[in-house]
């Protein structure tokens, strides 16, 4: 099999070429090896190559829907036994993990042949992917451009033909970013329904979810018959489970007419470009051809006090991050970007009371989003506020950085992370990506589907966010999409 072949087939296409015996797991494993050492060197997006276990398990006897198909897994929080899960930071990278994670085992049950890893910026904790111990990924829309974060690595890959769906995970955009940068299928699954163990019974109090970047619809919802097939059992709670029968087979049916409320208003009021604009306006009267009712809405939520409250969370979780690594390998400060080291400050600047009150803020958040989708089957937003940026374009200011490495030094990192300078470069770091965090806090399902491009020839993908349980419609509504305007990929 060539590679024009080979990429012409989703992974469900694939595992049918395998199970009907018209393709090998062998053939289809080096399809991907020499794809990726053709456009590799270009992206940066698998940084960990494990060629000689996969062209070992590519000649055992593989079982399951997805038998022999190949596979990427993210570099965080999707740990393969025996190798370093670097999560893009100097410290971790050579400890390696004693066991599988619960989805790599679900994954590897499934049949999938799994011969890389992906990059991710420090610790998943921005929305491109430029750790300094990787080095940036680039979009293979335009190598300029970032491929979003955190799973930009798994997303560049897809974009680019290595595989085409790969492991991903989103902790406050961290898969649909990366889908919309490239042009992918992304869906953030809702609180609870995926696992993170054995290592984790959660994370981020169930704000960030498994799943992964594909290129059509019918993966997505596949996959997510892999990831959810059981209860977690190292879980702290007991999510509600899958529809009968899973989510692939009803994912085919129409979704019947919906009423979807719309804004492109940014939670942050920062600037929203006039394309991410038109790629929701383009998606309404698309979804009104459909036979939709879709009208502009607003969720009533204080959506900039959503974001504080949600930085907050992430510069605790840093801290606590740091931590943890420091008693565990004896790290360095060197060992962590500086980065994250000022996000850390931040969090510890704060007082366990601060992170209970915002804690608590959740359940507010997610009531006034409940009451919204009472009115509303889905919400409609961007899910960028402008198209990809240019790789480097988020690095902090030297001047900034400058006065970071003086206030850690001084240990006036905490009183600094209350400045004026610091909300700006932090509002100006969130401002392309703002309308994502709302379905991690409240935990609900959220897909970015590429329906759109800029004259420029970018991919500009737009959100839906459904209620609690909402995986189905979400899956549904994106097939009905991908019918009716199938969406476009990448020339490299």
């Amino acid at each position: 099999m060539d590679h024009a072949d080979y990429r012409e087939h989703d992974a469900v296409g694939l595992a049918a070429l395998v199970a009907s015996g018209d393709v090998s797991p062998a053939e289809l494993l080096e399809c991907a090896i020499d794809r990726t050492e053709q456009v590799n060197p270009r992206l940066n997006a698998v940084i960990l190559p494990m060629y000689d276990l996969a062209r070992k398990r590519a000649g055992e006897q593989l079982s399951g829907p997805f038998a022999g198909v190949p596979f990427l897994i993210k570099d965080l929080a999707q740990e393969y036994a025996g190798l370093p899960t670097g999560a893009g930071n100097r410290a971790l990278s050579t400890v390696p993990a004693p066991e599988h994670a619960e989805i790599v085992r679900r994954w590897l049950d499934s049949g999938l042949v799994i011969f890389g890893k992906t990059n991710t910026p420090e610790f998943g904790a921005k929305g491109i992917t430029e750790p300094e111990v990787n080095g940036p990924t680039r979009n293979p829309w335009d190598l300029s451009r970032t491929p979003g974060g955190s799973s930009g690595g798994s997303a560049a890959a897809v974009a680019a033909g290595i595989v085409p769906v790969a492991g991903a995970n989103d902790g406050g955009g961290s898969i649909r970013i990366p889908a919309a940068c490239c042009g992918l299928v992304g869906l953030k699954p809702g609180r609870g329904l995926t696992p993170f163990g054995p290592y984790a019974a959660e994370s981020l109090h169930g704000a960030a979810a498994q799943g992964v970047v594909s290129r059509t619809v019918r993966d997505t919802a596949a996959m997510l018959d892999v990831i959810t097939s059981a209860a977690d059992p190292y879980g702290p709670y007991l999510a509600a489970s899958p529809p009968a029968g899973g989510y692939a087979e009803p994912a085919r049916r129409e979704p019947g007419p919906l009423r979807i409320g719309f804004t492109t208003a940014s939670p942050l009021g920062t600037p929203v470009d006039p394309q991410a604009i038109a790629a929701v306006e383009r998606t309404a009267a698309l979804l009104e051809d459909l036979g939709h009712t879709v009208e502009p809405a607003t969720t009533g939520i204080d959506e900039s006090g959503l974001a504080t409250d949600f930085l907050i969370m992430w510069a605790a979780t840093m801290a606590s991050t740091i931590d943890q690594i420091r008693a565990e390998t004896g790290a360095p400060n060197s060992a962590f970007e500086l980065d994250t080291r000022l996000l850390a400050a931040a969090g510890r600047a704060r007082s366990a009371s601060d992170y209970v009150t915002v804690h608590q803020r959740w359940n507010v958040y997610g009531r006034r989003l409940a009451a919204f989708h009472e009115t509303y089957d889905l919400l409609l937003t961007p899910t960028l506020a402008r198209p990809p940026v240019e790789v480097g374009e988020l690095d902090t200011p030297p001047a900034l950085r400058t006065l970071g490495r003086l206030a850690l030094a001084l240990r006036l990192a905490g009183p600094l992370s209350k400045t004026r300078q610091w909300h700006d470069t932090v509002i100006a770091n969130l401002s392309p990506v703002p309308f994502t965090q709302l379905a991690n806090i409240t935990g609900r399902p959220a897909i970015s589907l590429p329906t759109y491009q800029t004259p420029d020839g970018l991919p500009l993908g737009v959100q839906f966010v459904a209620p609690l349980g909402g995986e189905l419609v979400l899956l549904q509504l994106a097939t009905q999409l991908e019918s009716a305007s199938p969406w476009a990929r990448p020339s490299i």
